[in-house]
């Protein structure tokens, strides 16, 4: 993903690799997107055979995608913006992010190659013998579980794993940002705490973790670099094959989760809920308690900060079967029946995970009533409100495992297509206790990367990058919390806490009785 951002006579670039394409954004000077421009790798590049952008293996779990493909389908965006009369000479600096846990590995000498490119050729055409692996593994891939188990296993236990790193193991690299600068370039702090490498709190590479993956590792990755960082001046080949700027700089790139929280604005203690086919938290947070459940980010608007991810499978979709179940397949009936129950639901709890659920792992429909009884089911109006309350206490309760906390300035800022429900986001007001407001974020990480371009050009000046958001389009309120309701949430979500630790991840129901802070 590339974005540009334009001040007065000048723009920033921002360039973002996602599974199934590339895209570029331009923004004008009060951050307004003024150009867009993308490439599908399906349907443009057919000669890589992916389907979204991928190879999937025979085995099911190895799923790559062909590295020259990402290269290629940068020269093919460079050329369409070349083509639609786009004035590279204008562009200050750029940025970008890419798709994270994938890796680039380059062939010994690629480095040479880079700083000596031909303007008179396409990039792919001069680095298609740059790189040890052709077919790069992604986010998708899940053929190293045993390669995962080992590290942790190398530094004493996936909690500790957790401790250092932020995450349990995963894999990630990124190399887009050499395709610009013309050299190899150092990951940054937000991509770097992806990778199960990197001391979240030192900022440095963990020797402990690089001992348990490879020799001489340290030396192939260089030192990590804040998120802001300006890496150095655009190389010569775009300059005298695209008319860049030679005082353009590049700016770190990072990973699309990261970049997403920068162009979300998240502020301390805010939090953003993507209520997607599946949901998604992103969190920042100042204190952070790594779990083996999420994933903890240096935070890459305040490198001394941290944000957090978490992924709960069970979204849109579980959210629509109990609707053409208890309310006729109607999302208004469905939000009647919101309407028509009590917060907290009069003590009956539910969880619902009709998929194995990333968050935690777990299967199946518990329900509780106010007895702390489980039952087979509720009545219809009650179903619905203990699938949306329950969802949002889940949310909240491993948030605040991970170290998150609500503080009396917290905004919740929902996007996707349950956040257009008015009545959902009410109960995720109340279970919160924190206003609500929805967000425009089809261009989030692109629009994070420009934020962070320009923060990353205007940091020498002592710009702040709440001060580089200013002229942003400010979120609307869609939500408040409900007189009461927090007093009924903090004493549900202590039950579900419990609940979730006791019964779900064992799978062995416990009566609830003897817990005080359950509702009567």
């Amino acid at each position: 993903f590339m974005c540009v951002c334009s001040f007065p006579a000048c723009l920033i670039w921002i360039y973002i690799l996602l599974t199934t394409h590339v895209k570029v954004i331009a923004v004008d000077e009060k951050l307004n997107v003024t150009y867009e421009e993308s490439v599908n790798f399906d349907k443009e590049l057919p000669e890589f055979g992916t389907q979204g952008g991928v190879h999937v293996h025979s085995d099911k779990l190895t799923v790559t995608s062909p590295v020259l493909m990402w290269v290629k389908a940068l020269d093919i965006i460079l050329e369409k913006m070349k083509s639609s009369g786009f004035n590279f000479s204008q562009v200050k600096a750029l940025s970008g992010a890419g798709q994270q846990h994938g890796s680039v590995y380059w062939k010994r000498g690629a480095c040479k190659t880079l700083k000596n490119l031909s303007p008179d050729l396409p990039l792919h055409q001069q680095l298609k013998f740059s790189f040890s692996l052709s077919d790069c593994p992604i986010w998708m891939d899940s053929s190293t579980t045993v390669e995962c188990r080992n590290l942790e296993k190398a530094v004493k236990g996936a909690q500790n794993l957790s401790d250092i790193t932020g995450s349990r193991a995963y894999e990630l690299s990124n190399f887009a940002a050499s395709l610009f600068l013309g050299s190899y370039t150092p990951i940054d702090y937000g991509d770097g705490s992806g990778m199960n490498l990197l001391n979240i709190r030192k900022k440095s590479w963990s020797q402990l973790c690089l001992d348990a993956c490879a020799p001489e590792l340290e030396e192939k990755l260089g030192p990590a670099v804040p998120s802001s960082s300006v890496l150095g001046p655009i190389s010569s080949y775009h300059v005298q094959r695209y008319g860049f700027n030679s005082e353009c700089k590049v700016i770190a790139f990072t990973g699309d989760n990261p970049a997403s929280l920068a162009g979300m604005r998240l502020e301390e203690g805010d939090i953003a809920v993507s209520l997607g086919t599946s949901d998604t938290l992103f969190l920042w947070i100042k204190e952070p308690t790594p779990a083996l459940e999420g994933h903890i980010f240096c935070n890459p608007v305040n490198s001394q900060e941290y944000m957090a991810l978490l992924c709960f499978k069970n979204g849109s979709l579980m959210r629509e079967k109990v609707r053409d179940e208890s309310a006729s397949g109607s999302w208004d009936e469905f939000s009647i029946a919101l309407r028509s129950t009590e917060i907290g639901n009069c003590g009956n709890l539910g969880f619902y995970f009709d998929v194995m659920e990333i968050t935690p792992e777990t299967t199946g429909r518990h329900r509780f009533n106010a007895d702390n009884q489980k039952v087979s089911n509720f009545p219809k109006e009650m179903e619905i409100r203990a699938l949306i309350e329950g969802q949002f206490m889940a949310k909240r309760i491993h948030a605040e495992k991970l170290g998150y906390r609500i503080v009396p300035r917290t905004k919740i800022l929902a996007t996707g297509g349950a956040s257009h429900n008015r009545d959902i986001l009410q109960v995720l007001s109340d279970v919160f206790n924190a206003p609500v407001y929805t967000i425009e974020t089809a261009n989030s990480a692109c629009l994070g990367c420009a934020y962070r371009a320009i923060h990353g050009v205007a940091i020498g000046e002592n710009i702040s990058f709440t001060d580089v958001v200013k002229l942003a389009p400010e979120p609307r309120l869609a939500a408040v919390p409900t007189a009461g309701a927090a007093q009924v949430s903090t004493s549900a979500c202590k039950c579900q806490r419990w609940e979730m630790r006791q019964n779900l991840l064992s799978l062995k129901p416990r009566p609830l009785s003897t817990i005080p802070c359950c509702p009567s």
